[in-house]
């Protein structure tokens, strides 16, 4: 069974730059075919979804968020990383990162769900 663990530095402050990670157990990150994304929430916001990497390595970001995010992956250690750069109190939030898989209709969807790290940006 495949379980995601993320964790974070907690609290930052303005410009830190963070790097929560994704830590994947029950499944090598370089074999199959998938993408992996961070998503994150913002305290009383909905979700927003930040950038993802595939499988092969390539990448891709939400656009607003392109120069401040950075996604990639440690094999030796089975992880996703995300790097922020200089945190503002708007990047406080819920970091999440998830799984996507295709089904048996080639249809691309979210299979696995990490619980989240919580970052809070102090002012």
């Amino acid at each position: 069974q495949v379980q995601l663990q993320e964790s974070g530095p907690g609290l930052v402050k303005p410009p830190q730059t963070p790097s929560p990670t994704c830590t994947v157990s029950g499944g090598s990150i370089t074999t199959g075919d998938y993408y992996r994304t961070w998503i994150r929430q913002p305290p009383g916001k909905g979700l927003e979804w930040i950038g993802y990497i595939y499988c092969r390595g390539n990448t891709y970001y939400n656009p607003p968020l392109k120069s401040s995010t950075s996604i990639s992956r440690d094999t030796s250690k089975n992880q996703f990383i995300l790097q922020l750069s200089s945190v503002t109190p708007e990047d406080a939030a819920v970091y999440c990162c998830t799984k996507y898989e295709k089904d048996y209709g080639s249809n691309w969807y979210i299979k696995y769900w990490g619980q989240g790290a919580q970052i809070a940006v102090s002012s």
